[in-house]
């Protein structure tokens, strides 16, 4: 039997959802989406300590979505956890709903920083793992960063204080797919190698497969028992994950499907929404 069932049904789910909503809103980005939903149905499923309920507990363990681009999945983890219904899903990027096109913390039960403008997420997230430290709280902070975001000079800043404060509450994924809006990586600008860079910045590197449940939980145990340094995973991953014409293919960063394309996709993935 594998342990991870439940969490792969989830992640099949988030996957499904992402496709649904992004259709009806007619925009968005579904290739740096679907690359993440295994990371966050680990974090929201099984590793964080957060209450649905209480969505700002101050005892709760943080996220922080630095690459708000990637909102859907966000949502769609956060609407599978119980945050709000799964009906809310279809409102994505409708004027006055909850769910806009970037995260807002104003605006969305479960979402603990607005992010979008590139970079920033990470330099807030730093906050956050640092006031812990300072009131002597035991949460930690995870963030999820980009490729074409780790090109962003608050980036490395960001990266530099946390080493100095040695923030050892924080761990950051990086959704290392290799493509952004405009190419790969090595076409627009070469961020290779990037585990020397952080470990140069005073990191813990841990190097997984992003789609592997049991490669993630291995991560993230051991960037827990890491003492007086922050941790980063670099998560090698497949942009439009899932989807078999989405996958690897830049054209998906930003651009919604249409109701024929999100039927194939759907068919691919195995079913409709609030499965």
């Amino acid at each position: 039997m594998d342990k991870y069932k439940d969490l792969e049904i989830i992640a099949k789910n988030m996957r499904i959802n992402i496709i649904n909503m992004l259709k009806e809103a007619k925009s968005g980005h579904p290739g740096g989406s679907l690359s993440a939903c295994e990371i966050l149905a680990a974090l929201y499923f099984k590793e964080m300590k957060i209450d649905p309920k209480n969505p700002d507990w101050v005892d709760r363990d943080r996220f922080v979505l630095s690459k708000g681009h990637a909102a859907p999945v966000l949502y769609a983890a956060l609407a599978e956890k119980g945050y709000f219904p799964k009906e809310e899903l279809m409102e994505l990027r409708k004027v006055d709903s909850m769910l806009q096109g970037h995260p807002d913390m104003k605006g969305t039960p479960g979402v603990d920083m607005t992010t979008g403008s590139l970079g920033q997420g990470l330099a807030a997230a730093n906050g956050m793992a640092l006031a812990g430290k300072m009131d002597k709280k035991d949460y930690r902070v995870y963030t999820l960063i980009g490729d074409g975001e780790s090109q962003e000079g608050i980036i490395w800043e960001a990266a530099m204080l946390a080493s100095h404060y040695q923030l050892d509450n924080i761990t950051v994924f990086l959704d290392h797919n290799g493509l952004q809006i405009d190419g790969t990586n090595l076409e627009v600008m070469n961020i290779e190698p990037i585990d020397e860079k952080f470990k140069s910045f005073g990191w813990h590197v841990i190097k997984i497969d992003g789609h592997s449940f049991e490669e993630i939980f291995k991560a993230l145990d051991e960037a827990k028992n890491i003492k007086g340094k922050p941790s980063i995973i670099v998560a090698k991953t497949i942009k439009g994950k899932g989807v078999s014409f989405m996958e690897d293919q830049v054209d998906w960063h930003g651009k919604a499907p249409t109701e024929e394309e999100a039927l194939k996709a759907i068919d691919e993935l195995g079913g409709g929404i609030n499965d």
